[in-house]
């Protein structure tokens, strides 16, 4: 496994850019101002501050790994716009029904080669992900259908997405396959709600994050998906704490922001 780190740029909520084998990948587009979001008339969500960086400062990105289309702190829209101008979104499998030719819908390790702009290929496997606490068959009508992902290549590191997952069995899964892992970037911030499983966390809190990086081995863990809207129970404090408290304080890497040009 290659060992050559390469930056993330966390953009704030489950927003992040890198490049890879000579691709560049955007994680779950959200780029709206703040603001609430409604449903049936009633106020679900609410963004607390604008991404870090905006579509027009991104540079092309040539492949979007959307962990799941139907929550807005995943893809609002702005983000859903945004994807009309990516070549491929990888998403999940209804989600690729829904969002058009340019997505494709990845199953449990289900596998797609990318052509690499200097030759060869590189793959990104759909994995396991589950949006809340218990079976899937249980979560799954509550909270919907969720994708993570694995990104591997000849002499490139291996590269884990969680997605919005809370199921540590699933990263268990993952790094039977895959561990070690180089870099992960693990959705925490412990978000929940009262009428959703007794207000158990539907994504990782920050302590499952770290030892989710130890289940995978991985030499860098990369956190999202912990500020910049107000259902996120967790930040960046409890995250710091609590993979110090795992003895992993040398593998949080908290990304590189990208400064916002006003």
């Amino acid at each position: 496994m290659a060992s050559t780190p390469f930056p993330v740029r966390v953009l704030g909520g489950p927003t992040a850019l890198f490049d890879y084998g000579g691709l560049r990948f955007l994680t779950d587009p959200t780029f709206d101002e703040p603001g609430d979001y409604h449903s049936a008339g009633q106020k679900i969500l609410t963004k607390t501050t604008a991404s870090a960086g905006r579509p027009s400062e991104l540079g092309a990105v040539d492949v979007v790994l959307l962990s799941h289309d139907e929550h807005p702190d995943n893809l609002d829209t702005a983000g859903r716009a945004f994807l009309a101008e990516v070549p491929l979104t990888l998403t999940t499998p209804g989600g690729g029904q829904r969002l058009g030719d340019r997505a494709r819908g990845l199953a449990d390790w289900e596998s797609i080669e990318l052509a690499r702009p200097g030759g060869g290929v590189l793959t990104v496997h759909g994995v396991p992900a589950i949006h809340g606490p218990g079976a899937r068959e249980e979560v799954e009508p509550v909270t919907g259908e969720v994708v993570g992902f694995v990104l591997t290549g000849d002499e490139l590191p291996t590269v884990y997405v969680s997605g919005d997952n809370a199921s540590l069995d699933a990263v268990k899964e993952i790094a039977e396959r895959f561990a070690p892992v180089h870099t992960a970037i693990l959705f925490a911030g412990a978000p929940s709600f009262p009428v959703l499983f007794g207000g158990a966390p539907i994504v990782f809190d920050s302590v499952q994050t770290a030892e989710a990086a130890r289940i995978l081995g991985a030499l860098r863990a990369v956190p999202v998906h912990y500020d910049g809207w107000d259902h996120y129970a967790e930040g960046r404090a409890e995250l710091t704490a609590a993979f110090a408290a795992a003895g992993l304080a040398d593998r949080l890497d908290l990304g590189s922001p990208m400064p916002r040009e006003d």
